[in-house]
């Protein structure tokens, strides 16, 4: 117990005067010295040398001089001393147990701070080995299992070789039974199944809920180094740490879980989009086919009476040129004809005719070629009986297009010409699906002259609509068509959202917003090539298409991933172009798709709100592109697999 000083409790002010009044109450003197016979009080002349000893836990701090009866103030005293001892006690108790809860406060705000296990146990094992001496110590985790430990944090060398395991040996048990324990004699433990580094050691399992996460153990090289306080002060701590560790395993757990989900997530996303393109895909490949199989069949039927005539129109020639041969003969022989042969010769104009006939077979002769060139352009175009890769001029593919597109480019009386600049660069052959690459051209021409034709009708204004197409080879991997015209433009925007599938800006029964989507798969997919687009309103728009020389090795890749990467953020490049992105719809998408559609069904036809079903059913009869693409956007809401439906 803390020493007490005789001469502070004396100097209280309350305590002399009690004394003064005992004294007087019992007639006596009395001298209060200290240990060594310093005199403190003295009241009275004594007249007996009596020492009464003044003791605290049989420790004498002080005397009592005089008579017999002073005996009861030197007992007095001694209670009095021992109270300020046992204050004493109580005080440094307190101030331990404040600076415990503070010292708590502190590794628990830092425990609760961390969600990471290998961060926490660092920081506990650092906090223990500065209050209680050890030469080392360890926190271990069970696993889900509960059939082995993970050390996660360690100082000092608890074991030689290996590390505990559950069920066996001091910490397995102490584990197993989840009680914790204090043991300062190691070695004589019968527990004991391995040489160990420690004599005494304090392990706690580390419990949370009702469930053992591991263990905390501490150790000392000399026997009996703890005591009852090392304990509790180690179980305070394992519980602090389980609470911490736990909160860390489910947040380790919430955030894995999480990570699933957002994969799952992904997956699901990547599933649906992969629908969407396959539903695009269906629509535009029934139509194409179809296309293609009616544009080969007319093709086909065209190309026999074609070359009929052309293969006889040689001959037409040369027997046209040996008639007339004759006819200069028979009038060098007769130059004067009968009067009914005169009067014939001058209503038909012979003179004329002979003039005329060779022009007009040699007018015939161009007409034919001509047909001849539109079939075979036909021809190129569709392509559908090639689905293999072939090397091909990709310029014919160009050229044939426009061929088909010819009467779309003609002046007509709402507009003048569409000019159409070329300029060709020199291109070797590139291996692809020239048909598909045809649908491509296709595809962004005639968008360029729906935006010419919409631009002049819209400002009144009648310019010089124009379209320039370019070619190049770049370091002899890829070649690059670039399609620009000088329409209205397109918005940033708009510009992001083109490759959706069934976007469009176009009216009602002008688009089904699907062209673009198929030529992203055409180029990006099919042809792992790159497809970019830059405009601003009223600077007219262009297309950058790039082709590698040889797609099939993109084909011939596991996965088919595009050899020419774009951007994922879509950021416009340093030329202005945004990249092309995976084309996307939602299903709020799939709603907005059928609001806009109704809303421009009602512009050409006003009482469509008022409308009963058949009769919206035959105001889209009116317009079947845009029937067909409403059924498509209602199979989305009612079939589970869209590519089960049949268009």
């Amino acid at each position: 117990m803390p020493a007490v000083s005789l001469r502070k409790m004396l100097n209280k002010k309350e305590l002399p005067s009690l004394l003064n009044n005992l004294v007087h109450q019992f007639n006596i003197a009395v001298d209060v010295e200290l240990i060594d016979g310093t005199k403190l009080i003295s009241i009275g002349e004594r007249t007996k040398e009596n020492r009464y000893p003044i003791e605290v836990s049989g420790e004498i701090i002080g005397w009592v001089v005089g008579g017999e009866q002073t005996i009861i103030l030197a007992t007095l005293l001694s209670l009095l001393a021992k109270q300020e001892a046992e204050k004493k006690v109580l005080a440094i108790e307190l101030l331990e147990r404040y600076q415990e809860i503070d010292l708590f406060e502190d590794i628990s705000t830092q425990l609760t701070t961390s969600l990471d296990t290998r961060q926490i146990a660092p920081l506990v094992l650092q906090e223990l080995s500065q209050l209680i001496e050890s030469s080392a110590g360890m926190i271990l985790l069970l696993s889900p299992d509960a059939t082995a430990f993970e050390i996660i944090a360690e100082f000092g060398v608890f074991f030689d070789d290996s590390q505990p395991e559950p069920g066996k040996g001091i910490i397995g048990n102490i584990v197993q039974s989840n009680r914790a324990e204090l043991i300062n004699d190691v070695q004589a433990d019968p527990r004991l199944d391995r040489q160990k580094n420690v004599s005494a050691m304090i392990c706690v399992p580390l419990r949370a809920k009702e469930r053992v996460l591991g263990a905390i153990a501490i150790g000392a090289s000399q026997t009996d180094s703890y005591k009852a306080e090392h304990l509790k002060l180690v179980s305070i701590f394992a519980s602090q740490t389980a609470i911490a560790i736990d909160k860390a395993l489910l947040y380790e757990q919430s955030t894995q879980a999480a990570l699933q989900a957002k994969a799952q997530t992904q997956k699901l996303q990547q599933a649906l989009h992969e629908l969407q393109l396959a539903q695009t895909q269906l629509i535009q490949s029934e139509k194409m086919s179809s296309l293609g199989q009616l544009i080969a069949g007319v093709a086909h039927e065209i190309n026999n009476p074609v070359n009929f005539i052309c293969g006889n129109l040689k001959y037409v020639a040369e027997y046209a040129q040996d008639l007339l041969h004759l006819l200069e003969k028979y009038q060098k022989f007769l130059p004067v004809a009968p009067p009914e042969l005169e009067s014939q010769l001058e209503n038909i104009d012979l003179e004329f005719i002979m003039q005329d006939f060779p022009k007009l077979l040699d007018s015939m002769k161009l007409g034919t070629d001509r047909i001849v060139e539109i079939v075979q352009s036909l021809k190129n175009f569709s392509r559908h009986d090639e689905a293999e890769m072939k090397a091909v001029n990709i310029h014919d593919g160009i050229d044939g297009t426009l061929m088909i597109l010819h009467h779309r480019v003609k002046a007509d009386v709402h507009r003048p010409a569409i000019e159409i600049v070329k300029d060709y660069a020199k291109l070797p052959l590139i291996e692809c699906y020239p048909g598909q690459l045809n649908q491509v051209f296709m595809n962004i021409l005639a968008n360029a002259i729906d935006a010419l034709e919409e631009g002049m009708e819209n400002s009144g204004v009648k310019s010089s609509p124009q379209i320039t197409i370019r070619t190049r080879a770049i370091d002899q991997q890829c070649i690059v068509i670039r399609i620009a015209d000088n329409g209205p433009g397109m918005k940033e925007e708009v510009i992001h959202r083109i490759y959706d599938p069934f976007f469009t800006t176009k009216d009602v029964g002008k688009g089904t917003g699907l062209g673009m989507a198929i030529s992203y798969q055409i180029v990006v997919d099919k042809h792992g090539g790159m497809l970019k687009c830059r405009s601003q309103p009223g600077e007219g728009t262009e297309f950058w298409i790039q082709i590698p020389l040889n797609c099939a090795l993109v084909d011939a890749t596991e996965e088919q991933m595009p050899i020419f990467t774009t951007e994922s953020s879509s950021i416009p490049d340093t030329d202005g172009f945004i990249p092309s992105t995976a084309p996307k719809l939602k299903p709020t998408d799939l709603l907005i798709r059928h609001t806009q559609l109704i809303q421009r069904l009602s512009q050409h036809s006003p009482d469509v709100e008022g409308a009963s079903p058949d009769q919206i059913y035959q105001m889209f009869q009116r317009n079947p592109i845009s029937l067909k693409l409403y059924a498509t956007l209602l199979s989305w809401f009612c079939c589970s697999n869209p590519n089960e439906i049949r268009h």
